[in-house]
């Protein structure tokens, strides 16, 4: 069982440029939690399942708890902290930067972190 939370839409100061971490930017963080269990398929209870109020509330505490200069070292943080706090076998983080800067057009630079728990 795997739960997806696309889009989670933040405004952090992370970036490698001086504009970037003064001025902050959007960022998106898609999620994929794979259960370490199917306790909560079968009791169909709040108090086994992992609550998705709660992950948004953990990738919110990361961007804020600090700025990271790359979405590298962002989705590591992100997966670090999801695999310890929730009961997950398996955790699939992307951080997109929408706004990006580069000599040429893009929708967006990601970096993808996965971690098996």
């Amino acid at each position: 069982m795997t739960i997806e939370l696309r889009a989670i839409e933040l405004f952090g100061f992370h970036g490698v440029l001086e504009d970037e971490r003064r001025d902050g930017q959007r960022f998106f963080v898609d999620v994929e939690l794979d259960y370490a269990d199917e306790a909560a398929a079968v009791s169909d209870r709040i108090e086994d399942a992992i609550d998705y109020r709660e992950v948004v509330a953990a990738v919110v505490e990361v961007s804020d708890g600090r700025a990271y200069h790359l979405l590298e070292s962002f989705a590591t943080a992100l997966a670090t902290e999801l695999t310890a706090r929730f009961p997950v076998a398996r955790v699939r983080v992307r951080v997109r930067k929408p706004d990006v800067v580069l000599p040429r057009p893009v929708d967006y630079a990601a970096v993808i972190v996965e971690r098996v728990a």
